[in-house]
């Protein structure tokens, strides 16, 4: 490590100290249960506030996925545009598309184990 990182790490451990002895307020209340109720309150609090936070970034970087995606279908020729949102559709769509895969994926498996056959033949 660099002696100005050092340097730098040094502050920020004693800075931090600094901070956890002063907020310390387990000794001002003789860890009581009126200790225990602020420190799990807060805690809690912190906890719900974290879920938000995590969850903005999940749907943020959701939807981030899905835009890069509909750029790609919008952008090959050949695409279904209409798959572009389908995180707008309704279950009932979203069904019949889930049906349509499985069926075309059906068909990709039988086409493959014929043209296999039809090699092994040669």
């Amino acid at each position: 490590m660099r002696e100005e990182e050092q340097d730098l790490f040094c502050v920020v451990r004693d800075a931090f100290r600094v901070f956890a002895r002063r907020s310390s307020i387990g000794p001002k209340f003789h860890y009581s249960d009126t200790w225990q109720l602020i420190i799990n309150t807060g805690t809690t609090i912190a906890t719900f506030l974290m879920v938000f936070v995590i969850q903005n970034t999940q749907n943020r970087d959701g939807k981030a996925i899905q835009l890069k995606l509909d750029e790609l279908i919008r952008a090959l020729q050949g695409a279904r545009n209409k798959l572009v949102d389908l995180e707008d559709l309704s279950d009932e769509e979203l069904k019949k598309l889930e049906k349509e895969f499985q069926r075309l994926h059906r068909q990709s498996q039988e086409t493959d184990t014929q043209v296999a056959k039809t090699e092994s033949r040669r």
